[in-house]
């Protein structure tokens, strides 16, 4: 078999570390806001393609989802984000690791995700740091609502930042004005909706610099405007040091999130929408094109690095790269038998933790249990007869792997996940390079 390319692998990262150049801005002496630019997913994302919007803070901690302080040493900052429904406030601030990922600490990310880890993940975080804002139902059960929003995002879809400086006195004052005011919430999807919270936020810092759009937006702010103004704002304020970056959705079944649009651009986009108009009012289709293109595009994936510790900004894996590790990794892994059989256990597998509280999935193969762990950290520590750990790693790098769409994975990451599967897998398989 073909020797894969050889690249430094000095500094190779985790599946986790797609955020956490991110903390790094904790520590430095000039903070982060940063707005998030969310991909919409589900059904609302074949109703309305506008996305989410929330805002991380790096150096603004959560006392409790609704009280802010500034954070200790070694604290990450916390994402703030309006959701309707949840508890009756309107905006709720949780810690960055549990917002991307659900869990606690870096090391019990999974590497792969299905519905029932991720439902099993967010209702353990619940339980432990929302039951006053999310109660279990009368039955025991976890409630249903917009609650899950707040924590695992990136299970769900792919995540674009957009960061801009602040400093320690603007993080104080925001602090102090926003514990002060009421925080009742008084959502609406035209006046008051997500954007329009986090456009406050990054407001308070930088005056006036995010506002809707009447022409391409029809007055309703959405997340991809006010992202685009502020990547406009930070190119005219050189000063200021920016960002903008990627955050994958993490690999798994859940399906894939869809491209952000803005109302305008929903509406030439969707055959169910622009045929209609198109037919019956031809003149306005034309006039919505135009306002389209003079004011509307933006591609948040343009020139988006994935991010990186210790190596700051790495662009996603380049195309021919990706070619040769995907051609040596169907050359691994012709039995497709197999694959069939690691997708039927994997929907059958139960999800809990091992004894340091990092997730794993027991399965049933046979008369008997397999318990495979799913994070890096575990995904070694046990035997595993029925090879079903090296097939984890095997599809979450097909999807890291997989052609076009949002950015996936950087170099570093596909490094990092090609070289734990020639751990997994029996030595006279495994292709070293």
């Amino acid at each position: 078999m073909s020797s894969m390319p050889r690249r430094d692998t000095r500094s190779r990262i985790c599946c986790f570390a797609a955020f956490l150049v991110l903390v790094s801005c904790a520590s430095r002496a000039a903070a982060d806001a940063t707005l998030l630019l969310e991909e919409p997913y589900g059904h609302l994302g074949d109703f309305t393609a506008t996305g989410h919007s929330a805002v991380y803070l790096s150096r603004v901690c959560a006392e409790s989802p609704t009280v802010l302080r500034p954070c200790r040493t070694g604290e990450t900052g916390v994402v703030l984000s309006r959701y309707r429904l949840v508890g009756g406030y309107d905006w709720l601030a949780v810690p960055l690791i549990p917002y991307l990922y659900a869990v606690e600490e870096p090391d019990e990310i999974p590497l792969f995700a299905n519905p029932k880890i991720v439902a099993f993940l967010r209702n353990q975080y619940r339980r432990n740091h929302l039951e006053a804002i999310a109660p279990d139902s009368a039955n025991g059960e976890p409630p249903l609502g917009n609650w899950t929003q707040l924590v695992g995002a990136a299970y769900d879809r792919t995540i674009y930042g957009f960061s801009i400086e602040t400093n320690a006195a603007q993080d104080e004052q925001f602090i102090r004005v926003y514990n002060a005011r009421p925080n009742t919430s008084h959502f609406n999807l035209f006046t008051h909706n997500c954007a329009d919270f986090a456009a406050g936020v990054i407001n308070f810092y930088y005056p006036k610099t995010l506002h809707r759009n009447f022409i391409v937006d029809a007055g309703i702010t959405t997340p991809k405007q006010i992202s685009k103004l502020l990547v406009k704002y930070g190119n005219r304020h050189p000063e200021l040091p920016s960002a903008n970056f990627a955050i994958p959705q993490v690999p798994g079944t859940i399906p894939r999130s869809t491209p952000v649009r803005g109302v305008i651009e929903s509406v030439l986009k969707s055959k169910k929408y622009v045929l209609p108009v198109a037919v019956l009012h031809p003149v306005i289709t034309g006039i919505l094109a135009v306002a389209y293109i003079g004011d509307g595009r933006f591609d948040p994936a343009r020139n988006a690095m994935i991010l990186e510790p210790g190596r700051e900004f790495e662009p996603p894996l380049p195309s021919t790269e990706r070619r040769n590790y995907q051609n040596e990794l169907h050359s691994l892994l012709a039995d497709g038998h197999k694959h069939k059989m690691w997708g039927d256990l994997e929907n059958g597998a139960e999800p809990q933790f091992d004894p340091e509280g990092r997730p794993m999935l027991r399965v049933r193969v046979g008369e008997r249990f397999v318990e495979v762990g799913i994070s890096r950290e575990n995904i070694l520590s046990s035997p595993d007869p029925a090879n079903l750990a090296e097939n984890l790693v095997a599809a979450r790098l097909a999807m890291e792997l997989r052609r076009g769409g949002e950015p996936k994975a950087s170099g570093s990451d596909v490094i990092s996940d090609w070289h734990l599967l020639q751990q997994l897998m029996p030595s006279e398989r495994s292709v070293a390079f």
